[in-house]
């Protein structure tokens, strides 16, 4: 109610502390994903089946109900893209910080002009980022507002106590809405029925962004410029480049490349194409990159 004002243009959020909690203690403590997890049900952050949170199903939820507020559009969490930090490895979070990155599970809701995109996923951002400094079990939402700029909404995200408070607030809600006059309700969503948006949600292929990359290739020569080239012919330029040399006895180098912004449909085949190279060992690792700004 306090952004009424504004036309909306974005949200990105840390909404899953069990995650966040996992991902902060990887970077921290350069422990990997399993024995973080294991630490997080020992303390009662993650559930005896952690799917929802590691693989990012509760965040999901959580953005459906955020962008239909922020934008006005009926609940459709069937649509929203959702990849969780089960694939996260130290070596790509010490990658990342190396980089001036930090990594962090996001649910991202922005307006385009093509439809709205609705998706939560791994994510790096700049460490200079407020967001990016939000660890633990902490929580934040970043909403980007055409009046009022940039907001952040921040408190626990985890735990027996902070998840009683927000149970006791939503049963406060309830009641009053019970007992209130009908003519009076504010919409659950903010908005009535009627007036919800028919705006698209945009599949996750139209999504632009930037990326990421990491990968395991022959240490000869050419085989650099041979994977930007495959890059520059699919649209996709390089903003920087970390090639870390093999260690005795191997013969990969592993390559880090930072792109500038793409559609995601253009990264896929060009992924596809670098997969095939015989110069490029295993699966190529991508990992989306937000600047977070203003539009």
């Amino acid at each position: 109610e306090g952004l009424a004002g504004n036309h909306i243009e974005w949200l990105a959020g840390i909404i899953n502390g069990t995650g966040n909690f996992i991902l902060t203690e990887m970077r921290d403590k350069q422990r990997d994903f399993d024995s973080v997890l294991a630490e997080a049900q020992r303390l009662g952050y993650a559930e005896a089946d952690p799917t929802f949170d590691v693989e990012g199903i509760d965040a999901a939820h959580k953005l459906t109900i955020l962008a239909s507020i922020a934008f006005g559009i009926p609940l459709q969490f069937e649509k929203t893209y959702t990849e969780g930090i089960s694939n996260i490895t130290r070596e790509d979070v010490d990658f990342a910080s190396e980089l001036g990155f930090t990594i962090k599970h996001l649910g991202i809701s922005r307006r385009t002009d093509k439809g709205i995109e609705l998706r939560v996923h791994p994510t790096l951002i700049s460490k200079r980022r407020l967001i990016a400094n939000v660890d633990g079990v902490m929580n934040a939402v970043l909403v980007q507002g055409d009046a009022v700029g940039a907001t952040l909404y921040y408190g626990a995200g985890a735990g027996a106590e902070p998840t009683a408070s927000a149970v006791v607030g939503d049963i406060v809600d309830v009641v009053r809405v019970l007992t209130s006059d009908p003519e009076n309700r504010v919409p659950h969503l903010a908005f009535q029925p009627e007036s919800l948006s028919d705006m698209p949600i945009l599949p996750i292929e139209e999504v632009e962004t930037a990326y990421y990359l990491r990968m395991a290739a022959s240490d000869q020569t050419g085989v650099l410029a041979h994977i930007t080239t495959i890059l520059a012919d699919n649209g996709i330029s390089i903003d920087s480049m970390l090639q870390k040399e093999h260690t005795a006895g191997e013969d990969k180098a592993t390559i880090i490349i930072i792109t500038h912004n793409t559609i995601e449909k253009n990264m896929n085949e060009a992924l596809e194409r670098i997969h095939a190279l015989d110069v490029v060992d295993g699966e190529v690792v991508r990992i989306r990159l937000e600047h977070l700004d203003a539009d």
